[in-house]
């Protein structure tokens, strides 16, 4: 016949065998842990790269069909894209119902806009063209807003002939603190793009920002456009505007068609701790270039490959 035990001495036992168990775990996590080197996050080197697609990568298609903006978006869904860029050259118009369905077709989709893009120039001797100007980077303020975007990208544009490179640095800072000033109270940064012009040395690009000093100005970095020079080349330039750069765009080759070292750029975007949308702006302007049907996926891939690679998260 067994004994009974007292449901006291039973609580006792049990309890008593319990602790000893988690006093057992407590000293095995933490011989594991004196086992492993400890590792501490830096946080201002977090780096959160996002594949994206500059709608520019289908211009062609966009601008003379068959292809609608709609379409691009479920062809970003269909390259498994998170974001992408919404230039404004292929908007049927800018009406509001028309706007608010394509961000209602991105949300149903869960692709999210990584931003806009406008082509007006900010480099214009005359003041009154200036003007004209700036309230075309307004309007364009107020349709990214209603996109439900929170970038859109300008140009300084390419020098008038008879002024100098310091007046049409000066009239790019006017124009862009005026800019920022309206598009800061929408929650909007504007990013001037390093593109072919005034803006296409990483040191203008800095003394621009510098200069309009608003956390609503950054540079939207096309790694490819900088023209290189005797102390700097093209991924030199690349990391000096890094700390400054908003969206960045890619292409897989340089201005002068030479292929872009695709991981050393990444490792610039690493070493900088760069959070955002790195996007595919597809461009087939050299010999044996690939049609955008299949040169877009396949740039995509890669910078799907490199984003995952070099991302801390």
């Amino acid at each position: 016949m067994r004994s009974m035990i007292d449901r006291r001495q039973f609580v006792r036992a049990v309890g008593l065998g319990a602790l000893a168990a988690a006093d057992m775990g407590v000293v095995g996590k933490q011989a594991a842990a004196a086992a492993r080197p400890e590792v501490k996050a830096d946080k201002s080197k977090l780096t959160r790269l996002f594949p994206g697609c500059c709608a520019y990568s289908y211009d062609k298609d966009l601008r003379h069909g068959p292809m609608t903006l709609e379409e691009f978006i479920r062809k970003a869904v269909d390259l498994r894209l998170v974001g992408i860029d919404m230039t404004v050259y292929y908007l049927k118009s800018t009406d509001p119902e028309y706007l608010y369905s394509l961000r209602h077709l991105a949300y149903k989709h869960s692709l999210a806009f990584s931003g806009a893009a406008c082509g007006v120039s900010m480099v214009q001797p005359d003041a009154a063209k200036r003007a004209d100007s700036l309230n075309q980077i307004k309007a364009w303020v107020d349709v990214t807003d209603q996109l439900g975007a929170s970038h859109l990208r300008i140009f300084a544009g390419t020098l008038p002939q008879g002024s100098s490179l310091q007046e049409a640095v000066d009239w790019v800072v006017e124009s862009m603190k005026a800019a920022c000033d309206y598009s800061g109270k929408k929650g909007i940064t504007l990013g001037v793009e390093d593109h072919e012009g005034v803006t296409q040395s990483a040191d203008l690009c800095v003394e621009i920002m510098q200069r309009v000093n608003s956390p609503y100005a950054g540079v939207n970095l096309d790694i490819t456009n900088f023209i290189p020079t005797p102390t700097q080349d093209a991924y030199a330039q690349i990391a000096k505007c890094i700390p400054y750069a908003t969206n960045i765009h890619i292409r897989d080759h340089f201005y002068d068609h030479t292929l872009v070292d695709m991981e050393r750029v990444w490792k610039i975007f690493a070493e900088a701790g760069h959070q955002g949308f790195v996007s595919a702006e597809y461009e087939a302007s050299y010999p044996g270039s690939l049609p955008p049907a299949s040169g877009v996926p396949k740039l995509i891939d890669e910078i799907q490959s490199l984003c995952k690679k070099y991302s801390s998260v």
